[in-house]
């Protein structure tokens, strides 16, 4: 195993440069809660507490613009169990690409709808029947026979709902992921994973239950599960004990039995009340070429070889700075903050966030990390983004930062790299934030033109389509 935790080198700092970041009004329902790149990186879906999802397209130039806004889920309660339904969006996954229209699934904790959206430029005209707004004409005024014509008109961009998917969890939703046979996704909650046909919304069939008959048996839950990005029949999910189960749809119609269990043996003089707090996964992404698997727990993100399931190939600490503040992080509840994970296009790079606005990143092949902040204090237009360093004893340099003096309201939990590029976006609070990395025509570094959206894009109760 390889323990990586170099804090200090700079190496990957120079390549990252603040590209432009928009301002959403503060307000807790504008808090964003799920960030995700369609599989070209043409387009980016943001998904927030208040319910909406805003869709950022990728323009000629290089900038994200606003693309399209819509609400995608309201405020429910559950008369049956006396509970209201949030319409935080939990989750964002797109469809490929099939035609011009865009497709994309959208989560809260019950609730899985499928969203189309598309463009219009042009409208019919000269309707027999019907005058230009749509009402009926008097049959008595129509003397003549017309054919309905093409008219150009300004670009509009719809996103209408093609299906909802309800009443197949009774606990909440914490994953959605599109099979890679296009036609299939799966849903997880805490204690049972579903599988869905993308045509069929009234039934799903259950391939993972972990319900145990005496509730009081319980011993761990699902916190989330992924599809394998090329085999259809492989998922895997991780559980609350830090364990991450490979299941293959082939040999069971229920996957309650596993094909692997990866789990890391944890000494047991080391043992304490946080350990398996700690050490719950938080997020699983497979590798883009499908044979690594990359798991985040509170203090460390792990790389797996689908081939070894003993033990992880990589290990990078991300703040285990940490460790001697598990007791007031427990008091707080922020020792169970839900951090999330990323691979850059080539998986050679991986990306997580931490406490204080910082985002870790780390390159597996020359073993160096950085620590970068996204914050508008520190992201002014031309600005390379200098590294951050967290010390437990004295500072060594200005910028450094004592662990007493990190603010854990300010927190990184959602990230996303661009499948191709070196663009990342980062979602803090109700702030978010696109970093690229630029090159010359001869593989050098250029410092790129940064630019700061306009604030209008303020999410409003009946927020427009763009």
């Amino acid at each position: 195993m390889l323990s990586r935790s170099l804090i200090g080198h700079n190496s990957l700092t120079t390549k990252r440069h603040f590209f432009f970041f928009f301002i959403l009004v503060c307000d807790p329902a504008d808090v964003i809660s799920t960030v995700e790149f369609n599989q070209t990186g043409e387009f980016l879906a943001t998904g927030d507490k208040g319910g909406r999802v805003v869709i950022f397209q990728r323009e000629p130039q290089g900038e994200y613009n606003v693309y399209s806004t819509f609400q995608s889920h309201e405020p429910e309660f559950d008369y049956l169990k006396s509970l209201e339904i949030e319409e935080r969006i939990n989750k964002i996954r797109w469809l490929p690409l099939h035609n011009p229209a865009h497709f994309l699934l959208a989560t809260n904790d019950k609730t899985i709808k499928l969203w189309k959206v598309s463009e219009r430029d042009k409208r019919a005209e000269g309707y027999n029947l019907r005058d230009e707004e749509g009402r009926l004409k008097d049959l008595s005024t129509v003397t003549t026979l017309q054919v309905p014509v093409l008219r150009p008109m300004d670009l509009l961009v719809e996103a209408s709902p093609r299906r909802v998917f309800a009443n197949a969890h009774a606990y909440h939703i914490n994953s959605i992921s599109v099979n890679s046979d296009c036609e299939t996704y799966l849903s997880a909650d805490d204690l049972r994973i579903n599988l869905w046909n993308l045509n069929i919304t009234d039934r799903s069939f259950n391939i993972v239950d972990l319900k145990p008959e005496n509730m009081e048996d319980l011993s761990e839950v699902i916190t989330v599960a992924e599809f394998h990005p090329h085999h259809c029949h492989l998922l895997a999910f991780s559980s609350s004990t830090g364990t991450t189960r490979l299941c293959d749809m082939r040999a069971s119609a229920l996957c309650d039995q596993h094909a692997k269990l990866f789990e890391e043996a944890v000494d047991p003089s080391h043992r304490s009340f946080f350990s398996e707090i700690v050490s719950s996964v938080s997020d699983v992404k497979f590798s883009h070429s499908g044979r690594y698997l990359l798991t985040r727990d509170y203090l460390a993100v792990k790389v797996w070889d689908l081939n070894m399931e003993n033990k992880p190939v990589e290990t990078y600490q991300v703040h285990d700075y940490l460790r001697t503040k598990l007791c007031s992080l427990y008091e707080s509840d922020c020792i169970f903050d839900k951090f999330e994970c990323a691979w850059n296009g080539t998986d050679s790079v991986i990306m997580t966030g931490a406490y204080n606005n910082y985002f870790r990143m780390f390159d597996r092949a020359s073993l160096r990390d950085v620590t970068l902040e996204a914050s508008r204090e520190v992201c002014k237009r031309r600005a390379v983004l200098q590294p951050r360093r967290v010390c437990v004893g004295k500072k060594q340099k200005e910028t450094d930062v004592s662990v007493d003096s990190l603010d854990f309201r300010k927190k990184i939990l959602h990230t996303a790299w661009h499948p191709k590029e070196n663009i990342i976006a980062i979602a803090a609070s109700n702030n978010l934030y696109i970093f690229q990395d630029r090159l010359t025509p001869n593989g050098h570094h250029n410092t790129p033109e940064i630019q700061s959206a306009p604030p209008k894009w303020q999410t409003q109760p009946n927020p427009p389509t763009y």
